[in-house]
């Protein structure tokens, strides 16, 4: 599927709604960690699967967690993205692969939760508040993948893709749990 103005080609496992949509706001918004395993399992094992994506000259999987806005990782425990990141590169290293999370994104303060926004009110709302951290960055020339929950309307999908290229990152694809619309 293909979200327009990301720039890369869009992935997700499931449209936002009905039992997908309840899985992602339990594991988000509810706490269900045991959630986790199966949505690391699946994603790991879509990552591999996706066409023109695979390991960098390196050899690397590199996964890159899209950054949540401070207050809602802190009232999360933690960001949810990075945590699936995470268990999602130890999959493919239980297969075999060499696979790293990069956390090369951050948003700045000043972001708003996008709930609500269309797209082009999201694009304001992210518009200079997405920062690279050179310390959590792949490293220079590695091929990465963004890793979503939810693509809404591809605003931030789009402005980390920007920011990541802008840096030199290559991102091969967004890969998300789910897409809206």
């Amino acid at each position: 599927m293909s979200r327009g103005g990301v720039g890369v080609p869009v992935f997700a496992l499931a449209p936002y709604r009905g039992v997908a949509r309840r899985v992602v706001l339990a594991y988000k918004e509810r706490g269900r960690r045991d959630l986790a395993a199966g949505l690391e399992r699946v994603l790991a094992e879509a990552l591999c699967e996706l066409p023109g994506v695979g390991p960098g000259a390196d050899g690397v999987w590199w996964v890159v967690p899209v950054p949540s806005r401070r207050r809602a990782a802190r009232a999360r425990g933690g960001s949810h993205t990075l945590r699936l990141a995470r268990g999602v590169a130890g999959r493919l290293a239980e297969a075999g692969r060499q696979a790293g999370v990069a956390p090369a994104l951050r948003l700045a303060g000043g972001v708003r939760d996008s709930a609500g926004l269309g797209r082009a009110e999201r694009e304001v709302n992210l518009a200079g508040r997405v920062r690279f951290c050179a310390e959590g960055a792949p490293p220079p020339g590695a091929n990465v993948v963004l890793l979503d929950d939810v693509v809404t309307t591809g605003a931030t999908a789009a402005a980390c893709v920007r920011e990541l290229s802008a840096r030199g990152v290559v991102v091969t694809a967004v890969l998300a749990l789910t897409v809206a619309g």
